[in-house]
């Protein structure tokens, strides 16, 4: 009885251990190229980032990091169909997403004078406040689309290779 009780858990870790290690051999890693970009006072966060891609010409970008301020936000929080303009002083403290030329997802997460953090999909009308650090980086032998799931209904991230 005792042998069933650690050799089951053991069986179980690991033919879960092999199907991870399986699965991570099929993915082929990616080139990357790497942008750093910095916005100006009264910048829009979304759409100058736009602008770099088409730039660019990025097909399968995505944001590094980036840390800066924002004087407007304007959030689409979570269920909701709209964005949220809001009008203070805030630090981005985080900003991720996926883009190409034609476009992309992001969220932002801000804080406030107090520390009070909140977060949602970027929309356009984020403008800076006095800085926007933004470090990009490339997978240079992807190509990212935006095609209708059929389970979700939404356009999301379908990846080609180049």
């Amino acid at each position: 009885m005792l042998r069933k009780q650690i050799l089951l858990p053991l069986v179980c870790v690991l033919m879960c251990s092999f199907s991870t290690i399986y699965a991570i051999q099929k993915m082929k890693s990616s080139h990357s190229k790497v942008y750093a970009l910095r916005l100006r006072p009264g910048d829009d966060l979304k759409k100058s980032i736009s602008d770099f891609a088409k730039a660019n010409q990025l097909q399968a970008a995505y944001v590094v990091t980036c840390v800066g301020s924002l004087k407007q936000a304007n959030i689409r929080f979570a269920n909701q169909p709209t964005g949220t303009e809001l009008t203070d002083k805030f630090e981005i403290v985080s900003l991720t997403g996926a883009f190409n030329t034609e476009g992309g997802h992001f969220h932002i997460a801000i804080s406030d004078g107090t520390g009070k953090t909140i977060g949602g999909h970027l929309m356009d009308g984020n403008l800076v406040y006095t800085t926007a650090e933004i470090v990009i980086g490339e997978a240079t032998d992807l190509v990212f689309k935006r095609e209708t799931d059929s389970v979700t209904t939404y356009k999301e991230l379908t990846i080609y290779p180049r």
